[in-house]
């Protein structure tokens, strides 16, 4: 099998952001546009759990379903994602680029969810499953509150 492999070359890595290593648009970048196809590592559950879980690798890791050959079940197993896969952050809320696994392929294909500006950072949603505090969230919830906050004193 062969897998074509594409990456837009107007990106850019910035290794001092607030969030750590991030990567940024270097011009503006149209909705829909394939950013990376990133082949992944599938690990087995064992190579998980003796190498990667105790690692900063942990961080990098992307669930992967596998079919088990000898049962035909799924079985979740954990891929780190080469290329520029393990660089974006998370945004629970502003997440513009999206990406889906190629389950046959072995690769993760990240695409723009809209227009991108020159300077922008890229950002996905990790998910639900975070190993570290979404303080993005938190916030967003300690806003809502407080506006539902205001609207409980207002007299009708």
């Amino acid at each position: 099998m062969s897998v074509p492999l594409q990456r837009i070359d107007c990106l850019k890595l910035i290794l001092d952001t607030p969030k750590g290593r991030g990567v940024f648009a270097a011009k503006r970048i149209e909705a829909g546009t394939i950013i990376d196809t990133a082949p992944v590592i599938i690990l087995t559950v064992e190579e998980f759990d003796k190498y990667i879980q105790h690692s900063k690798l942990l961080n990098y890791s992307y669930n992967w379903p596998k079919r088990c050959r000898s049962s035909g079940k799924s079985v979740m197993h954990q891929a780190i994602v080469l290329g520029l896969g393990s660089m974006f952050n998370h945004s629970s809320i502003r997440q513009n680029v999206g990406w889906k696994r190629n389950l046959g392929a072995e690769v993760v294909v990240y695409s723009t969810l809209r227009d991108i500006e020159e300077g922008e950072e890229l950002l996905i949603s990790y998910g639900a499953c975070l190993t570290f505090e979404d303080v993005e969230a938190k916030q967003a919830r300690s806003d809502d509150e407080d506006g539902q906050d205001i609207l409980s004193r207002i007299d009708v």
